[in-house]
């Protein structure tokens, strides 16, 4: 064994906890783009999915049936054990904030073969319970649009349209995730329509 490939283990540790010790001061996660004023915020793409069958839980919607609401758009993919982890959270916003304007908005976009296939969709939004409207996004349209980049991730769209707020990672109750989104949602249910 020649004396470089001896030290190429050291060297594997030496940089792996370099990586490690960069990214444990950093803290996750964190929002992704936040517009706290309406008039720095960007109206919120439209639904790339017209189609009755792209829509679980809901004829395909327009923003103009939102308008006046404050939206929780989330991006996750149903094999994505953060994304279903998260849920229990998520039910709790619903059952929190729904009465006072909120509406949350799924956007399942696939990840690995088996999450294209719409019936396997309709079984996990049975599974999970999810009763919010859930946009099938198999084409990534609607990914894109966002510039998305991970699952989960969360989107706050204004009573106006205007994207204000995103933020990504597996969220619980009570977790600083959580807390900031929701901040957030107060924050912008607070706001005049």
């Amino acid at each position: 064994m020649s004396s470089a490939l001896r030290w190429l283990p050291i060297a594997a540790l030496i940089v792996g906890y370099g990586v490690w010790s960069l990214l444990s001061q950093q803290p996750f996660p964190q929002p992704i783009a936040v517009a706290h004023a309406a008039s720095d915020a960007k109206p919120a793409p439209r639904f790339s999915q017209t189609a009755e069958a792209d829509w679980l839980n809901s004829k395909p919607l327009t923003w103009a049936d939102l308008k006046g609401k404050v939206v929780l758009v989330n991006f996750w993919t149903f094999d994505c054990w953060n994304c279903y982890r998260s849920f229990p959270w998520l039910a709790t916003v619903e059952a929190k904030y729904a009465s006072k304007g909120l509406q949350l908005l799924g956007v399942h976009t696939p990840e690995l073969p088996q999450e294209y296939v719409r019936a396997n969709v309709v079984a996990k939004v049975e599974k999970f319970k999810l009763t919010h409207p859930v946009m099938i996004d198999n084409d990534y349209r609607y990914w894109n649009a966002f510039g998305n980049r991970y699952w989960p991730a969360w989107y706050l769209v204004d009573k106006q349209g205007n994207v204000r707020a995103a933020f990504a990672g597996e969220t619980h109750e009570g977790d600083a995730n959580a807390k900031q989104v929701e901040a957030a949602i107060e924050r912008l249910l607070a706001e005049a329509p």
